[in-house]
């Protein structure tokens, strides 16, 4: 099987590269990425075909995704914050983005889907767990443009029998996830503060809950996905973990053996205030994937950090 991962030098896309690439069913993974977020070294040792190109390139992507039985659309601009100050950009890549590596598998013999969405959909929705089947509320250009990912995803397999997967994201972290830029996800602006011995930057008052999912729990769930060809609407990809901002800070305290110092921040606008999922559609699916708790999780991450920093 050769499988294509698009956005494949970013935080997920490197990871699940290498995991694909220890796979003895999978003969060849190819990478396209224009780097505008992730990060050729991200590849190094790892044995991809990779092509510098934007996914909006449609002859680069076609090329790239020739005879790939599977496809992996990981490209993105993330970020609500990012989406608020450039909306158009956002759209760019994530919605018109994922009509091209659509159109890109139906002229490449029906290739197998799997696609990145982002729990942000259910946005303004307040209800707890929150199950697939809850009305979508967005409330930033980012979500909406993930909205329309697995819905132009859905469109693709009714019209055209295209085999898709839409997994909705719930905060990814884990190795390989880099801090140092205004976007970077709340766990390593977290860690590379503390180890760094600044104040860790923190947007309200901290109760805001997420389900935090570690990256090799993400990457296992996609391999099988993509080995499997498993077919399905849109589907979340976390275990309904529900920890807050000042909880996430008391286990960075515990994993360092000493306490930190807080930045209060205003809070961010287009910020889901709480968010967790029902993971029963997962379960369902994937019956033998186990979650790597967070504790465990954030240990590992610390590591990784540590040893860049050493």
């Amino acid at each position: 099987m050769k499988v294509l991962v698009t956005g494949g030098a970013g935080f997920i896309g490197a990871n699940l590269c290498r995991r694909l690439t220890q796979d003895p069913r999978i003969e060849q993974v190819r990478v396209i990425d224009d780097l505008s977020t992730g990060r050729a070294d991200a590849l190094d040792g790892i044995p991809v075909e990779f092509t510098e190109a934007s996914i909006l390139d449609r002859e680069a992507l076609d090329s790239a995704a020739d005879g790939c039985q599977s496809i992996v659309h990981l490209a993105a601009l993330g970020s609500v914050p990012r989406s608020v100050a450039d909306p158009e950009a956002s759209h760019a890549a994530n919605a018109t983005g994922t009509l091209r590596v659509l159109d890109a598998a139906r002229h490449n013999d029906n290739a197998h889907v799997v696609l990145a969405s982002s729990s942000s959909v259910y946005g303004a929705n307040p209800t707890l767990p929150k199950v697939e089947t809850l009305l979508c509320q967005p409330m930033s250009p980012y979500a909406v443009s993930k909205l329309a990912t697995e819905q132009y995803a859905m469109a693709y397999a009714a019209c055209y029998d295209l085999p898709v997967l839409p997994f909705r994201f719930f905060n990814v972290y884990g190795p390989g996830q880099h801090a140092g830029h205004v976007y970077a996800a709340v766990v390593p602006v977290f860690l590379d503060a503390a180890l760094a011995g600044r104040p860790l930057p923190l947007n309200g008052d901290g109760e805001q809950s997420r389900d935090f999912t570690f990256v090799g729990t993400v990457v296992e769930t996609l391999t099988r996905a993509v080995t499997d060809r498993v077919t399905s609407g849109p589907t979340n990809l976390a275990f309904g973990t529900r920890t807050t901002l000042n909880e996430l800070i008391r286990l960075i305290e515990a994993a360092l053996g000493h306490p930190v110092q807080i930045e209060r921040r205003d809070p961010r606008p287009g910020d889901v205030r709480h968010s967790q999922a029902d993971n029963a559609q997962l379960r369902g699916l994937f019956p033998d994937i186990t979650a790597v708790p967070l504790q465990t999780g954030i240990a590992q991450t610390l590591d990784w950090f540590r040893s860049r920093r050493s």
